[in-house]
C-alpha cells in the first residue's frame, strides 16, 4: 500500500517558508535561496520579503540606538522606548506572517513586498 506524501511535502514546504519568516534569524536561509537562484517562486518571494523586512528592521533599528547614545537623557529614553516598539511590532509582523502563511493566505505586506519585488528586479534576482 502506498502512502500519499503530498500532505507531507505540503507541510515540508510550509515548514521550510516559516524558517525564512523567523525574526531575526530567518534572513540567513532567505538569503541562501536568492544567492542560489533556486527554489519555487513562492520561496523566493517569501525570501525577498524576509529579507527586505529586516534590513529594514536592522537600518531604522541602528538608527534609533545611535541616536540615543548622542542625545540628551530626555531624548535618549524616548528613542529606545520607540526602538523596543519598532523591535516588538517586527517580531509581531514576522510572527503574523508565519500564521497567515500556515492558514494558506496570501504572505504580502504592503509597500515592503513591492519594494523587494523592485529591487530583486534591479540586481536580477
Amino acid at each position: 500500500m502506498k502512502d500519499n506524501d503530498s500532505f507531507k511535502e505540503q507541510k515540508l514546504n510550509k515548514f521550510q517558508l516559516s524558517i525564512y519568516l523567523l525574526p531575526i534569524v530567518g534572513w540567513v536561509p532567505a538569503l541562501w535561496t536568492l544567492y542560489r537562484k533556486q527554489g519555487t517562486r513562492e520561496q523566493q518571494s517569501i525570501s525577498r520579503l524576509s529579507v527586505t523586512l529586516t534590513l529594514a528592521w536592522l537600518l531604522v533599528y541602528v538608527l534609533l540606538w545611535l541616536g540615543a547614545a548622542q542625545t540628551s537623557e530626555f531624548l535618549t529614553l524616548r528613542l529606545l522606548y520607540l526602538n523596543g516598539l519598532l523591535t516588538s511590532g517586527y517580531i509581531l509582523t514576522c510572527l503574523g506572517l508565519m500564521i497567515r502563511l500556515w492558514q494558506g493566505k496570501s504572505v504580502r505586506l504592503p509597500g515592503i513586498s513591492c519594494a523587494a519585488r523592485k529591487v530583486a528586479r534591479k540586481q536580477d534576482i
